[in-house]
């Protein structure tokens, strides 16, 4: 039976994760994890990336002490990114598509310009199969969806220091809110209020929904202490 491509409709919110193939690391060092945050926010643009330029032009903000936030975004973006979180083989987007095919161009660009950087830094094959086949896409369908997917990504990283907690619960909880807090590789440091990739995501969505950036951590914290919701948010949420 031939494959149905999966209809992604224009301002609708999907839940996306890229995985590595097998158990392969997708991040194995710093810089690759920056490589994989740089990728997010420099392919999300209808027009070619240069990367070297691009490069380039931040290292000149950077040398001349230049506050990003004063920055006019030009991008024509593909989509928004609400929220964000990279682990050692994967990738959880929770993203709005703002054009016409505009994931599928923008997961595209982002499937074959990491592996691309990945494969010549680390010497691998480059024929070699990188992806674990193609992303998939939940649709959030509701603000209660949103939220829990919103928290579901942001608690991922958990399962870093708890790797059993799904199972046997959270031994550590005041430890576990402190880990993310201070994860540096997901957008939730921006959401409590911490200065991290700003420029990455479009917060705008999910404060108009929880509150304001106290909220976003009570909220997440509270899940944490309470764990009482993780069934719903795996509901809604790509393994």
């Amino acid at each position: 039976m031939p494959h149905r491509e999966q209809k992604l409709v224009n301002d609708e919110v999907y839940h996306i994760v890229l995985k590595r193939i097998g158990e392969d690391l997708l991040f194995r060092d710093i810089s690759d994890y920056y490589r994989g945050i740089f990728s997010i926010y420099e392919f999300n643009t209808t027009k070619l990336v240069t990367i070297r330029e691009r490069r380039r032009i931040r290292k000149q903000i950077k040398k001349e002490n230049i506050d990003p936030s004063f920055i006019v975004d030009e991008r024509d973006k593909l989509v928004d990114v609400l929220s964000f979180c990279l682990m050692p083989n994967h990738i959880h987007l929770l993203i709005r598509q703002l054009k016409d095919d505009g994931i599928k161009k923008y997961i595209s660009k982002i499937a074959s310009g990491y592996p691309a950087y990945f494969k010549q830094k680390h010497n691998i094959e480059r024929k070699s199969y990188f992806f674990q086949g193609r992303f998939k896409a939940i649709h959030i369908n509701d603000n209660r969806q949103l939220t829990s997917v919103f928290i579901y990504i942001h608690t991922n990283p958990i399962s870093l220091i708890e790797p059993g907690w799904k199972k046997s619960g959270i031994k550590n909880k005041k430890r576990v809110v402190k880990f993310l807090e201070e994860y540096k590789w997901s957008s939730y440091l921006d959401y409590i209020g911490i200065k991290n990739f700003p420029s990455v995501t479009e917060r705008n969505t999910i404060m108009s929904l929880i509150g304001d950036e106290n909220k976003c951590r009570e909220l997440t914290n509270d899940w944490v202490r309470y764990k009482g919701r993780i069934q719903e948010c795996e509901e809604f949420a790509l393994e």
